[in-house]
């Protein structure tokens, strides 16, 4: 038998877009030759005269979450699960983001759980959750709890795991400068916040084999 494919529609909170009008590609570039110029170098030499249109596309890529919607991810759903409903992880979710207090570079992984209710979600749609969140300016804590959030509310699960293990370049690459060091955050929804079994059983299979 098929599996039976149902279309939730997503809470109006995720039908997110940018908060502000974009500025023309001609005005990102002459504000990247500012900041060529404030490194002390000079944007007009034969390395650096296309750098402005690079860093113009770069952006658009690496920060394209803005115009996706996370929801919409995960709007279909499978009920045929042959009784299936205990513990789903995703794991070891490669992602890059961009801390929004320096703009620099957060490098991790994610490791994303829950507990169906009668309806699964493909497994690669929890990934694409994972970047379209990190494809924004973030915190860890705030990306962990958006991750959970949005499968909480779009999937009403019997619970929710997030763990989000990264290095951060702010740290590493500034400041106290401390190379190879990982912040680790979690949360929990549902069952696994009311249940510290559950959440250990999580944990435990996140570092299987890991």
């Amino acid at each position: 038998m098929d599996a039976v494919i149902k279309k939730i529609m997503p809470p109006s909170e995720y039908l997110d877009k940018p908060v502000t009008d974009r500025p023309s590609e001609a005005e990102v570039e002459a504000a990247v030759r500012v900041l060529l110029r404030w490194t002390g170098d000079d944007p007009d030499r034969e390395g650096l005269i296309d750098t402005p249109k690079r860093v113009t596309k770069a952006y658009r890529e690496m920060f394209n979450g803005y115009d996706m919607c996370p929801a919409d991810e995960l709007g279909r759903t499978f009920e045929e699960v042959a009784g299936y409903d205990d513990l789903v992880i995703v794991k070891d979710i490669q992602f890059h983001s961009h801390c929004e207090h320096h703009m620099v570079p957060i490098i991790g992984k994610a490791h994303v759980g829950y507990l169906p209710d009668g309806k699964v979600v493909g497994l690669s749609k929890i990934a694409r959750v994972v970047d379209i969140f990190a494809h924004r300016l973030q915190t860890q804590e705030a990306m962990t709890a958006q991750i959970a959030g949005v499968i909480q509310d779009v999937l009403n699960p019997r619970g929710v795991a997030v763990m989000l293990e990264a290095e951060h370049m702010c740290m590493a690459m500034r400041g106290i400068r401390k190379q190879g060091s990982t912040t680790l955050t979690s949360t929990f929804t549902g069952v696994f916040k009311d249940t510290p079994e559950e959440q250990v059983r999580f944990v435990t299979m996140v570092r299987a084999g890991g």
